[in-house]
């Protein structure tokens, strides 16, 4: 009898265990970032910059499903001679910004072979440019908060994808006179490696 019990709790889990790991999934990913930052102190240009990460799949059922990612992603853009005049900085500046973001979101595949994808992403600043002011001071608050939205192509294990994505939230760290928000466009090719 106590084996049995054993034996039927094992099953149990193991089925279990199977039929998540189909719903589940991990893979890799890479691509372009075509962004701008909006605000009078930079020029107003998409510039590209570079994506590359992971990304876990998980399907609650054939249609919907979370897609949690862990990206590294690169802004570009230029300073303009307003943000010499507002801030004292230097102008015509390129300059660069590398974040970790963490998109969390949630997708709708109303067929295989497309899903439509939104949610929110968090962005944690890891390096930017100190050459902005003489005295070195960071012109960039440290977090960024945007909400995003896309499609996504699945061919078997492949992944080709674009979104857009807007900035929420203020990345001035300098004062109060411009306000600085980011958005673009993500193109990117991944591949599911589980």
């Amino acid at each position: 009898m106590k084996k049995s019990f054993i034996l039927a709790i094992v099953l149990v889990t193991v089925t279990t265990m199977g039929s998540y790991a189909q719903g589940f999934h991990l893979g890799i990913k890479g691509g372009a970032n075509i962004v701008k930052i909006d605000g009078e102190s930079f020029n107003q240009e998409f510039k590209f910059g570079y994506s590359l990460g992971g990304f876990a799949e998980i399907n609650i059922n054939k249609t919907w499903g979370i897609q949690p990612e862990l990206l590294w992603n690169q802004s570009r853009t230029t300073t303009s001679t307003t943000f010499q005049q507002l801030y004292l900085g230097v102008a015509n500046q390129d300059i660069s910004l590398n974040y970790l973001s963490i998109p969390i979101l949630l997708t709708y595949r109303p067929v295989p072979l497309l899903s439509l994808e939104a949610g929110p992403q968090f962005g944690i600043l890891i390096n930017q440019n100190d050459n902005l002011f003489g005295n070195g001071k960071k012109a960039f608050k440290d977090g960024d908060f945007s909400i995003l939205g896309g499609a996504q192509l699945n061919l078997g294990g492949f992944r080709f994808g674009a979104r857009y994505f807007v900035g929420l939230n203020n990345l001035n760290d300098v004062g109060n006179s411009d306000s600085w928000k980011n958005q673009g466009f993500q193109l990117y090719v991944g591949i599911r490696i589980i």
